[in-house]
């Protein structure tokens, strides 16, 4: 009943940008947790940052001050804008949400996973 939809990646020089969106739809009450992961060819999904209900980031080492973690409740989506790309950020980037469906205090927190959009990074 929800999706979560990644979208924004490509095909990037090193030293660009792209600004991926995570669109969740369906049965939301609230999102609380979200969080970006990427995963690399024959490598494990790493994460790369994450952001609270409050707006409270994390990030992983490797994109600290490069990248920037956001949300916007009212169109339930998210965000990652991702400067000063380099070669070894290519990866799959997969949106996580950890979401409320319904006001109801019954109504358990469930986790999402996104399909992921493709980010290379190449000259």
């Amino acid at each position: 009943q929800v999706q979560l939809v990644e979208s924004g990646g490509g095909l990037v020089q090193p030293g660009g940008s792209l600004r991926l969106s995570c669109a969740a739809s369906g049965s939301i009450f609230s999102i609380y947790h979200l969080a970006w992961y990427r995963q690399a060819a024959g490598k494990p999904r790493e994460l790369v940052a994450t952001i609270t209900t409050g707006g409270s980031t994390n990030y992983g080492d490797s994109v600290k001050g490069r990248f920037t973690i956001s949300r916007d409740n009212a169109k339930n989506t998210g965000y990652l804008q991702m400067n000063s790309l380099k070669p070894e950020d290519t990866a799959a980037y997969i949106c996580n949400a950890v979401i409320r469906a319904s006001s109801s205090s019954t109504s358990p927190l469930l986790t999402y996973w996104g399909q992921g959009t493709q980010v290379t990074v190449s000259s």
